[in-house]
């Protein structure tokens, strides 16, 4: 693997690539001086980029600002067109949602947390409604802790040792000891449950989505109302359908 002192590394590539990022973490036109300051580059670095960046499409501009493209679109949509079973989950999470008329999605693990890759929204409105792309510390919610099951031992053991738990509400599990304990469990009974972890409106129960060897490369999850339902209720109510729409995600 390159790492940014070894020959292979490619600085310009990669701060490149970092201007594009910090420029989609923020909504509207940036400025040279904003673009910087964020990508914690100089600012004559940052124009040099930005032109290169101008002239393959990638980003507009007018006499002070700059915004991306759609042209970026296709770099996101490039990762997703990759995965098997992208194009079937949306069918997969319309008729799953459909019928169980609750709000389903399908995430993927990055950098320890979860990245929403398809969505299905019910008309019931919950407090945090994430779209594609959106993301979410994987110790709070059930599909991270799905995501984070599939782990090499080694991997866990890195996670759990240089990720900073935050107490998202008086219900998170921040203890490393205790979401070793959850982490195993699930891997134990092949779904988790998390209930007001992340927000204090929303449960969770999620189920791994595998691949050919049987590794968790995905996980999808049923969105409800903490309070409506108990972890008995929504494995009772939910869990078989779920595991239903993640055999048919599953990879060839």
């Amino acid at each position: 693997m390159a790492t940014p002192e070894s020959e292979s590394f490619v600085r310009t590539f990669a701060r490149g690539l970092r201007v594009i990022e910090v420029m989609g973490q923020s909504t509207g036109r940036q400025n040279i001086a904003q673009i910087s300051e964020a990508a914690e580059l100089p600012r004559t670095v940052v124009r040099r980029l930005l032109l290169t960046l101008i002239d393959l499409g990638f980003v507009g501009a007018d006499e002070k600002d700059y915004w991306l493209t759609p042209k970026v679109l296709r770099l996101g949509m490039t990762y997703l067109y990759t995965l098997p079973f992208w194009r079937q989950s949306q069918l997969v999470l319309e008729e799953l949602g459909t019928r169980i008329k609750q709000s389903c999605a399908v995430s993927v693990l990055d950098d320890g947390d979860i990245v929403y890759i398809q969505r299905f929204h019910t008309k019931r409105i919950l407090a945090f409604s994430p779209s594609i792309g959106s993301r979410l510390p994987a110790y709070t919610v059930s599909m991270g802790r799905v995501l984070l099951s599939g782990l090499r031992a080694d991997e866990l053991d890195t996670y759990l040792s240089t990720t900073e738990f935050t107490p998202l509400t008086p219900k998170t599990t921040t203890d490393r000891e205790a979401l070793r304990a959850v982490i195993s469990k699930v891997r134990e009974q092949g779904y988790a449950w998390s209930d007001a972890e992340y927000d204090e409106s929303i449960c969770g129960l999620a189920v791994p989505i595998r691949g050919p060897g049987g590794a968790v490369v995905a996980a999808v999850n049923v969105s409800l109302i903490s309070g409506e339902f108990t972890e008995e209720q929504a494995r009772t109510e939910f869990l078989p359908l779920l595991k239903l729409a993640a055999s048919r995600l599953k990879e060839q």
